[in-house]
């Protein structure tokens, strides 16, 4: 593959960059001691509306099968270890949520459920995150053609599209500007 050229991996690294940008605030809620349940839910939201369905919708459902039909396993190696932590990082985002529906209801020790679920999400993240930019899409940019690449990238045109029309990603961003303005970012 030519540096040069848009890939499909590039999309997907372009999707961290905002994926990374929310960690680095959910953190800084944690470091403040944040119990805002508004911005809790806000957090949810974003993660299960851009990281997850927009997102990780694109790796599983069309690089990942792709490479699949490449050669690589769905069971085990990188692939596998991907979809996993995927999985993983829904159950974190599920213990968030239940925290935010214990805080409602005036458990305040619910808050602590919320923080270590939070903690659990930002180090998988991370940790996933940078797997996927520096060795599975490394591996996928060596398998996949020009010309699939291109496919991919159009496929998730469809995706975006469909499932993320500019309007959502303009909300995304302008509520993760409102959440970065009530929390100190150290760049």
């Amino acid at each position: 593959m030519t540096g040069d050229m848009k890939t499909a991996t590039h999309n997907l690294e372009q999707d961290h960059i905002n994926i990374l940008r929310l960690i680095d605030l959910i953190e800084r809620m944690i470091i403040d001691k944040s119990t805002n349940i508004e911005h809790f839910e806000t957090i949810v939201y974003l993660i299960k509306n851009y990281a997850d369905s927009f997102h990780h919708a694109k790796e599983e459902n069309l690089l990942f099968p792709l490479m699949v039909q490449k050669g690589f396993s769905a069971q085990h190696g990188p692939v596998a270890v991907m979809l996993h932590e995927h999985v993983q990082g829904r159950i974190y985002v599920n213990g968030i949520s239940e925290g935010i529906t214990l805080l409602k209801e005036g458990k305040a020790k619910a808050i602590s459920t919320i923080y270590e679920n939070c903690k659990g999400y930002i180090n998988l993240l991370r940790s996933h995150i940078e797997k996927e930019n520096n060795i599975l899409f490394r591996m996928a940019d060596k398998v996949l053609t020009e010309c699939e690449h291109q496919e991919l990238l159009n496929a998730f045109a469809k995706v975006e599209k469909n499932n993320f029309s500019g309007e959502l990603m303009q909300e995304f961003d302008s509520a993760i500007d409102k959440l970065e303005s009530n929390y100190i970012i150290m760049k």
